[in-house]
């Protein structure tokens, strides 16, 4: 009987793949202009300024479905081989179809993964309650690289059956019981669900849009409105909203933390463990959230500062529904800036002396907007860095200062060359190949130093690309020592961040919020000539680590 459902269904889609250069469209999300838009100029902006100059043709095509497929459904756990070989039918003409727009097929296969998700979540809950014989020796293969697609619905069946002997069998070694493991399961299923369910169609486009730009290089993305908003948010290390962190669990908006000065911690009321079950704005109902995937949470209690939100929470206390109406306001993300610290030796290492000034670095980030605007203490990294040695200056008797850039995956290029800048006189930090391969070198924009003492700059496979040209300035200029994993990350290349507007800008009365594209359009290299792509800064003293094993 499933086997034959199956069946029908993939013969069923197959049509439908078939006719996708037409009317046809997935049943939840109906392309409309803004996608057409946002998928034309996102094609432009790529065939016209990327780095590589190479054309979206039907390489980048079988690229593009490649990647989209194993985005969707990258443990093999829904799709099986026929639905593969239904989308490959498209396979070449994926890249004609972006180039005008047409991303239906991006909603197709969106449609046809969340018939999957509901089929096998359905016999992965049938598999939680049933009764495993733990005695019989079995084996399964738990890496997605090394399986091939079900060729059957019997088959991905089975692979089910023992992936949830396995989870059940794990937890019962962890000591948990069988009963608590099975909801404990069956909650996590009801959430895959739930969550693939509540996927919108901006993640939807962003996916896809990302798998062509991920077919140039792993760098280029697409970023829907929310995730640029998020960029932003990153960058300028600061938003506007309440000031508390929220978790998802069993279905609930969990408070987990509240920010210290922000509208939450100034009200008083809101309570770690508090539980959000509705929001509402200033005027109107106030919106039921239970369930609500936690992105969508966060979008409906942001908003402009000085304007209200209401939170209807179940307290943690004593279980009471409660109606909280917060104003919103600027929110500092003092947990992302720069953190400086003055260690005494003598008190760690027996037999020592001398004091150590450590600055924690975790991006270098940059307020690109407000810069934009003039306003004259925007935050940057390269600023955030220099009041910290200005402090260790100060104090008078800090002896080392320790960069630590061990979870830094990198940021603004003009930061990285500032920050560069204040332990050098002066001269290049890096060089850029330009899109018609001349190369143009980024110079220390301050001869002075903020710091002329010992430097030991901590670094990890983590750190990448904008870390990587800090690292090889010190390195190149034979300013400090390097010590961490074997080598950095290995990211040589610049990314720009261009809008995708779906609206024009004369149109004041539909100013949609626009997504961007980030993508690579130079390489750089260090001072003496040589790439960090693939190689990564090597470390003048290696840390014994976990990571420098990892590929």
């Amino acid at each position: 009987m499933f086997k034959s459902t199956w069946r029908v269904a993939s013969m069923c889609f197959l049509g439908l793949l078939l006719l996708a250069g037409g009317t046809i469209c997935a049943q939840q999300f109906e392309q409309n202009p803004d996608d057409q838009k946002a998928a034309q100029m996102v094609c432009q902006l790529v065939h016209r300024f990327h780095i590589s100059q190479k054309k979206i043709d039907d390489s980048i095509s079988k690229k593009t479905l490649q990647r989209y497929i194993d985005s969707v459904d990258p443990l093999k756990l829904y799709f099986i081989q026929s639905d593969i070989e239904a989308f490959k039918k498209l396979e070449t003409k994926l890249d004609d179809q972006l180039v005008r727009g047409d991303v239906k097929f991006a909603y197709l296969v969106h449609q046809a993964y969340l018939e999957r998700v509901r089929r096998q979540v359905k016999i992965a809950q049938d598999y939680i309650q049933v009764e495993h014989d733990f005695t019989t020796d079995e084996s399964r293969i738990a890496n997605p690289d090394h399986l091939e697609w079900c060729t059957s619905g019997q088959q991905l069946n089975e692979r089910w059956r023992k992936r949830i002997k396995a989870e059940l069998l794990a937890k019962k070694l962890d000591d948990t019981k069988l009963p608590e493991a099975r909801q404990q399961l069956a909650k996590r299923y009801t959430n895959i669900k739930r969550f693939a369910e509540q996927t919108d169609r901006s993640e939807v486009l962003q996916r896809y849009l990302s798998a062509m730009t991920h077919s140039f290089d792993p760098h280029s993305s697409y970023m829907s409105p929310q995730t640029r908003e998020d960029f932003d948010i990153s960058m300028r290390l600061r938003l506007q909203g309440i000031g508390a962190a929220l978790s998802s669990e069993d279905g609930f908006t969990v408070v987990r933390q509240i920010v210290p000065g922000g509208a939450a911690d100034k009200d008083g009321r809101l309570e770690l463990g508090d539980k959000i079950i509705g929001v509402g704005q200033q005027e109107g109902e106030i919106e039921d959230i239970v369930e609500m995937k936690l992105s969508r949470v966060v979008r409906l209690i942001r908003g402009k500062k000085d304007t209200k939100v209401r939170l209807r929470v179940k307290t943690a206390k004593t279980s009471e529904t409660k109606i909280y109406e917060l104003t919103r306001q600027v929110i500092e993300l003092k947990q992302s800036q720069v953190t400086s610290t003055i260690i005494d030796a003598s008190t760690r290492i027996k037999g020592t002396s001398g004091r150590i000034g450590v600055i924690n670095m975790p991006s270098f980030y940059r307020d690109f907007e407000a810069e934009r605007r003039g306003v004259a203490d925007f935050r940057s990294a390269a600023r955030d860095v220099r009041k910290a040695l200005d402090q260790f200056n100060d104090d008078g008797n800090v002896d080392a200062v320790i960069i630590d850039l061990r979870t830094n995956g990198g940021g603004a290029l003009k930061d990285s060359v500032e920050v560069s800048g204040l332990f050098i006189e002066d001269g290049p930090i890096v060089r850029v190949k330009e899109l018609d391969g001349t190369i143009t070198p980024h110079v220390d924009p301050d001869s002075g130093i903020a710091w002329k003492g010992p430097l030991v700059v901590m670094t990890s496979r983590m750190s990448a690309s904008a870390s990587e040209i800090f690292a090889g300035a010190i390195t190149d200029y034979r300013r400090g020592l390097l010590v961490g994993d074997q080598t950095t990350h290995g990211k040589g290349t610049v990314q720009n961040v261009m809008a995708v507007r779906t609206s024009s800008p004369l149109n004041f009365f539909d100013r949609k919020p626009p997504g961007a594209l980030k993508l690579t359009i130079q390489q750089f290299y260090r001072v003496n000539g040589d790439s960090s792509q693939e190689r990564g800064i090597p470390s003048d003293i290696v840390l014994p680590s976990v990571i420098n094993h990892m590929d």
